[in-house]
């Protein structure tokens, strides 16, 4: 279930360190080469909302394997493009369907111990988080050795293996709300409406994502201009700073399941306030970057595996629909933060993408803080 969930979202991912050679090669500013990354996350929130609560109603295995299959053809289209109109066409459909990692995460939670949730949980999220950071490792590699097409092949091939195999080894599992369609979606406003930790985590997931974005939509703009002139490939090395800080990650959910989950999110706010203070040295400090990326990556996927182990909690009969609300407020973050960054940099450069990232990382603290007291009191 990690490898899957890594490999269906980073279908998302492979454009961002390569925005600028796509932008060279099809006449693009980078403002309008940021709709790339904005649209991918966009369908993804899309399918969120829509699909995931299917989860609720029907069997699991079947519903994965289709999406996944329909994920792949997306993946083709993009692979076949030759205009940003066929590569949006192609980029929107993969990024509707590979939400399908989003129907895996509460199954995983589901055929689990309770006792051992928050560490499945992490697992399968480790999985995810390196798929969205190797990605651009990968991309990188494969533009450097083709062109930036290869990736798309490459990834729908792979996306087919990989469907099959869940044909063969996943369980069968079919758990039914008893609603219609309709009924399910309008029962996600009543789960944010009943639930005020649910709104409180959904919110962070928002910003803690958005400045995540924020950083992986500008930083190609930055590496492959001066003082660095990096390649695609040089710049996909980057990602292995974040995966690293993803797998350090790996015991929130742990720390989660033994009463610590207000300790790891408090932590996760001061590393990723840190972290953009680092940033704002990245223009001629390798290091800060390097450093920057570990700590931010940290702390995104300490508070993201803690947010989900507490909102599983709520209500195990409707872990789909919590999982579809919560991630849909998590990926809308990444839209805004994809859209905000590419505009930023257009104005006013990295400078301007640091203040971004910063205000938005304090926005959150506050939010916590305030959301933290209501909770003692």
């Amino acid at each position: 279930m990690a490898v899957t969930t890594g490999l269906a979202v980073a279908s998302n991912y492979y454009a961002q360190p390569l925005l600028h050679t796509i932008a060279d090669q099809l006449a693009l500013s980078y403002s309008s080469a940021g709709i790339i990354v904005t649209t991918a996350q966009g369908g993804y929130a899309a399918g969120l909302l829509l699909l995931v609560p299917l989860g609720d109603l029907f069997e699991r295995r079947r519903m994965i394997v289709i999406m996944m299959l329909l994920a792949a053809l997306g993946l083709l289209i993009s692979a076949s493009a030759e205009s940003l109109a066929m590569l949006l066409l192609g980029t929107a459909m993969t990024g509707v369907f590979s939400v399908v990692a989003q129907v895996l995460v509460p199954f995983a939670a589901t055929l689990a111990r309770p006792e051992r949730r928050g560490q499945v949980v992490g697992t399968v999220m480790s999985g995810l988080l390196l798929g969205i950071l190797l990605a651009r490792t990968v991309a990188g590699a494969l533009s450097s050795l083709g062109d930036w097409h290869t990736i798309y092949w490459v990834a729908a091939i792979l996306m087919l293996i990989n469907t099959l195999a869940l044909w063969r080894m996943l369980p069968r599992f079919h758990q039914s709300a008893g609603l219609s369609y309709g009924q399910l979606l309008r029962s996600i406003a009543t789960l944010f409406r009943r639930h005020p930790l649910y709104r409180l985590r959904a919110a962070l997931g928002f910003l803690f994502f958005a400045t995540f974005s924020v950083l992986w939509t500008s930083l190609a703009f930055l590496l492959s201009g001066p003082p660095w002139h990096f390649s695609d490939a040089t710049i996909g090395l980057f990602g292995l700073a974040g995966a690293a800080g993803a797998l350090m990650a790996r015991r929130a959910g742990t720390l989660a399941d033994q009463g610590y989950a207000s300790l790891v999110t408090t932590a996760g706010m001061a590393l990723m306030v840190i972290a953009w203070a680092l940033f704002g040295v990245a223009g001629w400090s390798l290091i800060a970057l390097v450093a920057g990326i570990i700590l931010l990556d940290l702390a995104l996927q300490s508070v993201h595996i803690t947010n989900l182990n507490l909102i599983y909690g709520l209500d195990s009969t409707a872990r789909n629909r919590l999982n579809a609300g919560y991630m849909t407020s998590y990926f809308l973050g990444g839209a805004f933060g994809s859209l905000a960054s590419a505009a930023v940099y257009g104005h006013a450069g990295w400078t301007g993408v640091v203040w971004l990232g910063l205000a938005l990382a304090v926005l959150a603290t506050l939010i916590w803080a305030y959301g933290y007291r209501r909770m003692i009191d």
